[in-house]
């Protein structure tokens, strides 16, 4: 063996040593809200256990992005990989969604958690894979609650003529205008904008939320109306998903799993301190309100959801018990 052969195997063998075993692919994750907020810690939960399981064959690039129909629409065409974002846009893309969005569907946390970890939920997941998504696991804004800059909110009849914005939720939407109120839909990101601009009056989501934007900046009153538990969910690109063997789809659900504990957790402890810290702002809180009132208001529109939606579906949610 020549001198020049030997010392150019001899490199061979040098690179073989130091080059990784693996090759390290990078999942990109966006979602709309601040890394301090219950989106950013289910991001961050996710991307530590993935990361960890995968012995960092995985690397997780988690991105802000205010635009939830737009993140939808680049987990579809795979110009990203994954999302967390809440089901506002997504029932344009996977109708079924629009069904756990009926307001006053959930009696409270352990019911909606228990729906959606269910099958019941599973089932609504499922269908995403006919749209071009892969629906991962559910996770969660919370209760929704009603802010405005004009007026304490206390009965229906004073929702009337409120600019609301909504999201881009056909069945947000129409409980809006059952109320008298004019919903606006809008992306998110146009939001703070429109409330300091008096483009709309008021807007509807989550404590954690309404915290971790600072809404209070633009937004004097505050009903803890608990109108719609706002579910979020995590969804990915049909062909990353794909390419994963099956240890490694393992280690990815497992990582979701703690995604869905970091930011159930999270949204938890915001709805536990938040109103406090809203008032503390110099919000003005209305924590009395009467559901009743507003659920009757609604019938028109309940009547709607039974003919539009999945009334089957609808009833099956509202009588779920956790098993004995």
């Amino acid at each position: 063996m020549s001198i020049f052969r030997r010392a150019a195997l001899a490199a061979g063998l040098a690179i073989l040593v130091t080059t990784p075993s693996f090759a390290q692919t990078q999942i990109t994750l966006q979602h709309p809200l601040p890394i301090a907020s219950h989106y950013g810690d289910g991001a961050n939960a996710f991307k530590a256990a993935l990361e960890r399981l995968t012995a960092n064959r995985y690397r997780v690039n988690i991105q802000r992005n205010d635009n939830e129909r737009e993140m939808v629409e680049s987990a579809q065409i795979g110009t990203i990989d994954c999302t967390i974002t809440s089901t506002g846009p997504v029932g344009n893309f996977v109708p079924a969604v629009r069904n756990v969005d009926v307001p006053f569907l959930f009696r409270d946390y352990a019911h909606a958690r228990g729906v959606l970890d269910s099958e019941i939920g599973q089932s609504i997941l499922n269908q995403f894979s006919a749209r071009g998504l892969v629906g991962v696991i559910w996770l969660e804004n919370g209760f929704r609650h009603l802010t405005n800059s004009r007026r304490e909110v206390n009965l229906p009849a004073d929702m009337r003529g409120l600019k609301v914005r909504t999201m881009e939720n056909q069945v947000h939407m129409r409980a809006f205008s059952t109320l008298g109120a004019l919903p606006t839909p809008m992306a998110f990101s146009e939001l703070v904008p429109a409330l300091q601009q008096g483009t709309v009056d008021g807007q509807e989501n989550p404590i954690p939320v309404i915290v971790a934007n600072n809404l209070n900046q633009v937004q004097r009153f505050l009903t803890l109306t608990s109108h719609v538990y706002s579910p979020a969910v995590l969804i990915c690109n049909p062909a990353t998903m794909g390419r994963l063997n099956a240890a490694d789809r393992a280690s990815f659900m497992e990582a979701a799993r703690a995604a869905q504990a970091a930011n159930r957790a999270r949204v938890s402890a915001d709805d536990a301190s938040g109103v406090e810290e809203l008032r503390r702002r110099g919000m003005t809180v209305v924590t009395t309100v009467d559901t009743a009132a507003f659920q009757a208001a609604l019938a028109p529109a309940f009547a709607e959801y039974e003919r539009t939606l999945d009334g089957a579906l609808l009833r099956r949610i509202r009588d779920w018990r956790p098993a004995q």
